[in-house]
């Protein structure tokens, strides 16, 4: 750190407060490193600046590469808690502990406040009044459970769409459903249906068995097979959570299980990012600080490994969370200690298994990388690929793409679309910089600070280290004006014409030839054929829905029953247009709309 650097810190380290807060570090780039949480800020930002306070190669890291923080205070201790969590799931700082698969786990959603609910699935939980079961890891695990409880509690999970349509389909008569579409069943009793759904899902089997007794006894055996699959675990009644995990080199992943009605009634994995060097207690305090912040359900207790940071303050945040107390355990022995052991003994089978795929992966990519970054004079492998493509027909429902490759390897729930909105015609070059002007404006606000309870898309979020263009010359000039324009000249930009296959280069009036198996093209070839498989496939679903549109839909009044009255007695819009007013009139339709559908036809 610069003399002229460290002694503007001094300075502004006294204008600190000391009250509670949380502290952000950011590097030469702005880029959010590290979030952590104090209850005197002034004294917690002073120590990192104190010679030999970094006792750690993480922490020693963390302070070289630190230019620049700022705080933001806080009423209270806990509520500082969980600032600090929303500011680590939209930053994702690289030096702090959270879930190394930030994808939207699948939950299952029931609408409870419906008069006929529909079971489905949603990746997010929202403030709307449904029950919701979840996170699940494995999309496949909940979708068998859920067909398995189909089979013992029929219920419908077609769309609103089809449901408003009044007839019953095939799950009806392959008794997967009970026909609430036709009123075959009345509300009340499917929302008791419904409740009985929830109260498997909490894993409270012995309550749904006592309930379903006399109305379904053939039922009742496949209940209670999948009740002694469970294991028992104590004679009580208890709601527990365990946690264990499992360390190798810097890869460490975390097992939960869940105890129901003294019952295991099922486990989940995670693997994290950011715990490389740090303390027991400090990885389980940011584990479960990550973990319950989204968790639908806060049990009685939470057994641990070993001791947690701040124990005290978390479990007054889960309290406040469950409503009700929740404590923390470390079993010395016994039962639940065994169980512990156990699920770390699971945990560490769960890495082995990560780190042979991984190791299996990098085989793969890092020769691909590293050949990419060559053939393009890169200063370094690119981490994050991001490619654009823009897919139209002479001008016509014009969509753009991008996807994104980390590691070599799909990056699926970062891919986004962009609907053309302010390019008019088929202008393939105004489009592609509408795009980029867009993107680059969620970075830069996201950066800046800006709207930050929006700015929370870490697809926006993240910073590329390639940008990759589906095109010739021309594109790649059309990018590199905006790249240039919105301050991000410095990220590496390339065009990749498909004709030839050849790579265009800033400054660079030759392209870049490869051989057509090189790691390197191949790597590059596979970004842009998906970015091309996405925009394309986007564009259709564009352009089928707009072919389903009539003029009719334009005329304030006509609604889809009128639509199809109208469509059902003429046959056509040019035979509307022909008709007399008073021949709509018929219809039903007052004379005051039937004239002013003429005149919009």
């Amino acid at each position: 750190m610069s003399a002229t650097l460290e002694d503007a810190i001094k300075r502004r380290l006294q204008a600190v407060p000391d009250t509670p807060g949380v502290y952000m570090f950011r590097d030469h780039r702005s880029q959010v490193i590290y979030v952590g949480k104090a209850l005197r800020l002034r004294d917690r930002l002073r120590q990192y600046f104190t010679p030999g306070y970094a006792e750690t190669a993480r922490i020693s890291e963390l302070v070289r590469r630190a230019t620049d923080f700022e705080f933001v205070t806080t009423a209270n201790e806990v509520e500082a808690l969980v600032l600090e969590n929303n500011l680590i799931k939209n930053y994702r700082p690289r030096f702090n502990i959270r879930l190394k698969d930030d994808k939207n786990y699948l939950y299952l959603k029931l609408p409870v406040t419906e008069a006929f609910p529909r079971v489905h699935y949603s990746r997010r939980v929202q403030n709307d009044g449904a029950l919701y079961f979840g996170p699940y890891t494995s999309a496949l695990s909940l979708r068998s459970t859920v067909k398995s409880i189909r089979q013992l509690l029929p219920f419908r999970t077609c769309s609103d769409e089809i449901f408003k349509q009044g007839k019953v389909c095939l799950d009806f008569h392959i008794k997967r459903c009970p026909g609430p579409c036709e009123r075959r069943i009345s509300s009340e009793d499917y929302k008791a249906r419904i409740n009985e759904v929830a109260l498997f899902m909490e894993g409270r089997s012995d309550l749904l068995v006592r309930e379903l007794q006399e109305r379904m006894e053939s039922a009742l055996q496949s209940i209670e097979r999948i009740a002694d699959r469970q294991k028992v675990l104590t004679r009580g009644r208890d709601d527990q959570d365990i946690v264990a995990y499992a360390r190798s080199a810097n890869d460490v992943f975390v097992e939960v299980a869940y105890i129901r009605q003294g019952k295991m009634v099922g486990h989940d994995g995670h693997a994290l990012d950011g715990a490389v060097d740090v303390s027991e207690p400090e990885l389980l305090r940011g584990f479960m600080l990550q973990y319950y912040s989204s968790a639908t359900h806060v049990p009685r207790s939470v057994i641990l490994p070993g001791p947690v940071d701040e124990p005290g303050l978390i479990a007054g945040w889960l309290s406040e969370k469950r409503g009700r107390p929740v404590t923390l355990e470390i079993p010395q022995r016994g039962r639940l200690r065994a169980l512990v052991t156990q699920l770390g003994e699971t945990a560490t089978q769960e890495l082995e298994q990560i780190r042979i795929q991984a190791d299996y992966d990098r085989s793969r990519t890092e020769p691909m990388l590293a050949a990419l970054a060559e053939a393009l004079d890169l200063e370094s492998p690119p981490k994050r690929i991001e490619c654009y493509d823009i897919s139209n027909i002479q001008g016509d429902s014009a969509v753009g793409s991008m996807v994104v490759f980390e590691d070599g390897r799909p990056r699926n729930d970062h891919y986004r679309h962009f609907r053309i909105k302010f390019t008019p015609g088929p202008n393939d070059f105004a489009m592609l910089q509408e795009v980029l002007r867009r993107r680059l404006e969620r970075l830069e606000s996201a950066q800046r600070r800006e709207e930050a309870e929006i700015v929370g898309d870490r697809s926006f979020t993240s910073r590329p280290d390639l940008i990759l263009i589906d095109g010739g010359k021309g594109q790649l000039s059309a990018a590199l004006e905006v790249m240039e324009s919105a301050g991000y000249a410095d990220i590496p930009t390339f065009a990749l014409a498909k004709e030839r296959e050849e790579i265009f280069a800033p400054g660079r009036a030759e392209p870049i030839v490869q051989e057509r198996n090189s790691p390197g093209m191949f790597l590059v070839q596979r970004i842009r054929d998906e970015a091309h498989r996405f925009a394309i496939t986007h564009h259709r679903k564009v352009r089928s829905r707009r072919a389903l549109t009539s003029p009719l839909d334009s005329v304030e009044g006509i609604g889809p029953a009128r639509k199809r009255a109208l469509l059902r007695h003429f046959g056509s819009v040019q035979a509307i247009r022909e008709a007399p007013v008073d021949e709509i009139v018929k219809l039903g339709i007052p004379e005051r709309l039937a004239a002013r559908l003429k005149e919009t036809l």
